[in-house]
């Protein structure tokens, strides 16, 4: 779900912008900060508490509960903010679980990262908006829209934006990110996710006028986000399934391995070790004239015949060298 925040319009470029006195909605709190206005609970207007902390401050989190608490902190909110790029609450679901399973995997590094809850969105933004969801046959048929027209009309408009003005929109506008932030994340500079703030809520004011306020905008996004009822998955099914998808992969490289290493020695023990040069196949040789007898001798032959006859066997004369 998206961020209750005051949005803002983009500083000028060159400009330094004041920070916002809210703080964005999947950054975990402290252990006295109670209160998230929707950002775990489905209902909107309940009161979310933070992520479980021990009462004994030596006490650490063992790494299943702290990715717990970070899980139901930040995954309902993240539901609600992949489906407004989106615009299918399936893709939603599945980019977000796809992202905390990949947490999981690399949850040392998670668990060191300066902002974890950042780390999960960037990875759950961009498997939902990954450009092959196209190909798939689940994905290709529509998804009903939402019920209330205004929605409808809100959501086409953000659809119809391309993906990067779309996700800065998102960023900036919906979870509160401040603009040096929202370049960051979205891998541009800042005058560059300035120029695609503007655009993007102009093409939204285009179609939806009364949106033109970035305030107004703020808070139909919000209300779009929390009218859909969009569940997540449970913790442990989350861990449970980037364990198995581990397991998985893990035995189909080995099985991988064991192949290619069975079919080098097959190939060792059966190829030749000198080369045989292949032996043509007997062919029948046609057009040889056909053995014969011999005939009578003609004239000129038989003069021939009778001056070798008469030459000396032992060939010509020695030549002997004159004295002088």
């Amino acid at each position: 779900m998206v961020t209750t925040q005051n949005p803002a319009g983009p500083p000028p470029s060159g400009s330094r912008r004041r920070p916002r006195r809210s703080r964005p909605l999947t950054q975990v709190q402290k252990p006295d900060e109670r209160t998230a206005p929707g950002a775990a609970d489905p209902e909107p207007g309940r009161r979310t508490e933070s992520p479980d902390v021990p009462s004994d401050p030596s006490r650490q989190l063992t790494p299943d509960q702290a990715f717990d608490a970070l899980y139901a902190f930040c995954a309902p909110a993240l539901v609600r903010q992949t489906y407004l790029l989106t615009g299918r609450r399936e893709l939603a679901r599945e980019a977000v679980e796809r992202a905390f399973q990949l947490a999981w995997q690399r949850w040392p590094d998670v668990a060191r990262d300066r902002d974890p809850a950042g780390w999960v969105r960037a990875v759950a933004y961009d498997w939902a908006l990954s450009p092959w969801h196209r190909f798939r046959p689940r994905h290709r048929s529509p998804e009903p829209p939402p019920a209330d027209p205004a929605d409808r009309e809100l959501l086409h408009a953000l659809l119809t934006l391309p993906p990067a003005y779309r996700r800065t929109l998102v960023l900036y506008d919906g979870v509160g990110l401040d603009l040096p932030e929202t370049a960051a994340e979205t891998e541009a500079s800042t005058p560059a996710a300035a120029s695609r703030l503007t655009h993007a809520r102009e093409a939204v004011a285009v179609r939806l006028p009364e949106l033109a306020d970035p305030a107004a905008l703020h808070r139909r996004l919000l209300e779009l986000a929390s009218a859909e009822r969009l569940g997540s998955a449970r913790p442990t099914h989350v861990r449970t399934g980037s364990e198995r998808r581990n397991v998985f992969w893990t035995r189909a490289a080995i099985a991988f391995t064991v192949t290619i290493v069975g079919a080098t020695t097959l190939t060792l023990r059966t190829a030749p070790t000198r080369y045989e040069p292949p032996i043509a196949p007997a062919q029948a040789v046609r057009g040889v004239p056909a053995v014969s007898g011999m005939g009578p001798l003609s004239r000129e032959e038989r003069e021939l015949r009778e001056k070798l006859r008469r030459a000396e066997t032992n060939g010509p004369e020695r030549v002997f060298p004159e004295a002088r």
